[in-house]
């Protein structure tokens, strides 16, 4: 009997999660056998599940809170990238049993900008950045790669912030909560990677005063798809771009690698995502 690849996200809780929706809609459409499904599962229970689900025909998963940095204990392979930001969000189960462990939050980001923000030039000035948990370090490493040429985090505390400037060098600068508007002056790209502005959460609560007009601004939250701080940078003129294509965008690696097909992101993807 043909076995059907299968994959999973992993998480606790879980019934939240639109990968499901999103990776069924890439198998419809391209015509493949495979399965994607959610898992729930518990932080004492995170190893067995690993070493299981592969001798179950799973050939791997996506990794969300709370097991994005303790999943790293369990692959024998992580990618320099994964191990720069100290989490992983894919995982590739090998023929071998081996675990294979990779983070494609960075490259989400980025293509989420250059797919919605064509004009985008991150060369052009200092990014903004607030947070700096990890999601901002994800953020922070695809934006060094990408060229920008500074980096300016703020964060509730201040230490997490420094320590991000420790592990990622001099054009990174930190500046404090209290004085986060101030870092929007010269700021040609700016992101919200914190959970404030999501629903049922607290907005956001910063002045755009200094913001400039042809800043791109972007927020990681995708629910709701405008944030009360991507409604406020709209008002005064900027380019901005919702947080789901970022969710969309970090999904095709980990697909392609699974079910052997590359998968567009569009207006369609779009639209199954969100129904």
């Amino acid at each position: 009997m043909k076995t059907i690849p299968r994959a999973a996200v992993i998480g606790s809780p879980i019934s939240h999660s639109l990968s499901p929706k999103l990776h069924g809609f890439w198998l419809q459409r391209y015509g493949l056998d495979g399965e994607y499904t959610a898992l729930d599962v518990t932080e004492d229970k995170l190893e067995e599940t690993l070493y299981r689900l592969p001798k179950e025909g799973f050939v791997g998963a996506n990794i969300t809170l709370p097991h994005k940095v303790s999943v790293l204990q369990f692959a024998d392979q992580v990618t320099d990238r994964a191990t720069l930001i100290g989490a992983a969000n894919t995982l590739i189960f090998k023929g071998d049993g081996g675990i294979f462990a990779d983070n494609t939050d960075g490259y989400g980001f980025i293509a989420n900008l250059r797919q919605n923000a064509p004009d985008w030039d991150p060369k052009s000035g200092p990014a903004a950045v607030f947070g700096a948990g990890g999601a901002a370090r994800a953020v922070v490493v695809a934006l060094i790669d990408a060229g920008v040429p500074e980096i300016i985090v703020s964060n509730r505390t201040r230490p997490k912030a420094e320590a991000l400037r420790d592990d990622f060098g001099a054009r990174i600068s930190v500046v404090d909560w209290v004085q986060a508007d101030m870092m929007l002056d010269e700021a040609r790209t700016v992101v919200n990677t914190t959970s404030l502005g999501m629903k049922d959460a607290p907005a956001l609560r910063v002045s755009l005063d200094l913001l400039g007009k042809g800043a791109v601004v972007t927020d990681i939250v995708y629910n709701p798809l405008m944030t009360p701080f991507l409604q406020a940078a709209q008002k005064r003129g900027c380019t901005i771009v919702d947080g789901l294509g970022m969710l969309l965008h970090q999904g095709v690696p980990g697909f392609e690698r699974w079910f052997g097909k590359r998968p567009e992101v569009d207006a369609a993807t779009r639209e199954a995502v969100l129904s």
